[in-house]
């Protein structure tokens, strides 16, 4: 990945970021690999409609990363399916390429936002956290996209991710997060790149994968390093809401996700627990809870 995935930004602005993102790679340029193998992370897509006609949408794009926690449920991040017009319509693909697939509609079916999107994702129902946004201790910024399973399963092949146990980030403890492996996933952008016209996030669209690397533990968050010289990769615009697996008892565990970060998308994944009580309690009514 790119470095700090979508930070705190809404998902409007979130979309007019990729508008100016170029067509290519995802997640930082560097220590980051594509991750075709990862078929349980997604892209969030929506449909949404800006001028004096609101009975159609005349807009579509891909704005975040989330990722299938079972087989009709598709974790992601509040501020990504919040503060957009009253019909916006979301969607979901697993698609390596979701960009590229999203070119490929818009060649096929011009002036049709609807049917670009079903081209490569499944329309669902966005939940977003009531009570998002919260205080910065815990900003509630977490949701959900209910989807139908049969359509789901008709297109994609995925193992849904593990979710961790009631405070198992607590009881490893920072040394024990320091000691298991870490990696983010998503379709982001990449880090900040100098042109002409001053910085830009260049890329997006495709999943990608980074290394990263335990920094801090607090009560709602883990801070997660994607510092270039230790090896690390990280997230950037368009990756909120996607993963942050932890190597856990052996087993890949989905820890965090991605909420976010400083504004180059250099140094600090800031990513929302998914073992607090909170963030279970907000879960428990869509998916079964280990």
């Amino acid at each position: 990945m790119t470095s700090v995935r979508a930070l705190t930004v809404t998902a409007a602005a979130c979309a007019a970021v990729l508008a100016t993102a170029l067509p290519s790679s995802a997640i930082n340029s560097y220590n980051a690999a594509p991750a075709p193998e990862r078929t349980e992370v997604g892209a969030l897509v929506a449909t949404w409609d800006d001028d004096a006609d609101p009975a159609t949408p005349d807009r579509v794009d891909w704005v975040c990363s989330g990722t299938m926690i079972d087989a009709d449920t598709f974790l992601t991040a509040a501020h990504c399916t919040t503060d957009w017009p009253d019909n916006v319509r979301f969607h979901v693909s697993l698609d390596q390429d979701v960009q590229a697939g999203l070119d490929a509609a818009a060649k096929r079916h011009p002036g049709d936002p609807a049917a670009q999107a079903a081209a490569v994702a499944v329309e669902g129902t966005a939940h977003s956290h009531p009570d998002y946004p919260g205080p910065a201790s815990d900003t509630r910024d977490i949701s959900v996209v209910q989807l139908p399973a049969a359509k789901v399963a008709a297109r994609w092949s995925f193992t849904p991710a593990t979710l961790p146990t009631a405070g198992r980030l607590d009881t490893l403890g920072p040394r024990g997060l320091d000691a298991v492996d870490w990696t983010v996933a998503g379709y982001g952008t990449q880090e900040a790149a100098n042109g002409p016209g001053g910085q830009t996030h260049p890329g997006g669209g495709v999943r990608m994968k980074a290394p990263v690397s335990f920094d801090a533990l607090n009560a709602s968050w883990v801070r997660l390093a994607m510092t270039a010289p230790q090896g690390n990769g990280g997230a950037c615009y368009g990756d909120s809401g996607g993963p942050n697996f932890a190597v856990i008892d052996g087993r890949r565990v989905l820890a965090s996700t991605t909420v976010t970060g400083d504004s180059p998308c250099y140094a600090t994944n800031v990513t929302y627990r998914l073992d607090t009580p909170g963030a279970r309690a907000f879960l428990a009514p869509f998916t079964r809870l280990p």
